[in-house]
């Protein structure tokens, strides 16, 4: 599942990125309430939102959002732990409220608890070039047809879609996938990507995933 995480304390971001990289999330990070605005929001799971930013505040990211329909889950992290703040944030379109400073286990708790509540109204489906994935029952159809993958075979494949356009790294899908660097997971991604084409290209179709030399895949 794939978070996005607006902080701009660094230190903070970079920490909360590493727990939930490990526990199997996909995380992007903003430090401004323009780039969070900015971010292509329908392809996250849940948002979690510094209440204090260098450009505004956390509120008024939930406020718009909550305006024009979206109903991703937001968790708000902030100091600000009056029971006032805690109405008023809640009041504003969060769906949860965590003061900090906080345990990482608690966070991750009520990230779960967010996420199921989300799951029950709403199944996820992403659709690029002819194939769609079915993220919750890991269904892969092709053109009509049933694909079937791997375990990390689908979770590689999940990974490139929700990043369309972009080119991802080795170094990011070593991270992502295996939790560890490029030691010893290289040619595991060579074997992958490879297992992945010929599964999913269609001989009369072009190629869906495309190699950029020196940089990853696309």
């Amino acid at each position: 599942m794939k978070i996005l995480l607006v902080e701009d304390d660094a230190k903070a971001a970079k920490l909360i990125a590493r727990g939930l990289l490990e526990e199997g999330f996909y995380i992007d990070i903003v430090s401004t309430v323009a780039e969070a605005l900015a971010a292509p929001l329908g392809i996250y799971h849940l948002i979690l939102l510094d209440w204090m930013l260098p450009d505004g505040d956390g509120l008024d990211v939930c406020i718009k959002l909550r305006k024009s329909k979206m109903m991703i889950p937001i968790l708000m992290l902030t100091a600000r732990d009056t029971v006032t703040d805690k109405i008023t944030g809640l009041n504003s379109g969060a769906d949860d409220y965590l003061p900090k400073p906080f345990v990482f286990e608690e966070l991750l708790a009520r990230m779960h608890s967010l996420l199921r509540r989300n799951a029950y109204t709403k199944v996820e489906m992403i659709t690029i070039a002819g194939i769609s994935i079915q993220t919750y029952t890991k269904t892969v159809i092709r053109h009509g047809h049933r694909v079937i993958l791997t375990a990390k075979e689908f979770d590689l494949l999940e990974m490139l879609m929700r990043n369309a356009g972009n080119v991802i790294s080795r170094k990011e899908i070593a991270q992502r996938l295996w939790q560890q660097d490029m030691i010893g997971i290289d040619n595991l991604i060579d074997v992958n990507i490879k297992n992945l084409r010929q599964k999913i290209d269609l001989p009369s179709q072009s190629k869906l995933i495309h190699t950029v030399r020196g940089a990853g895949f696309i």
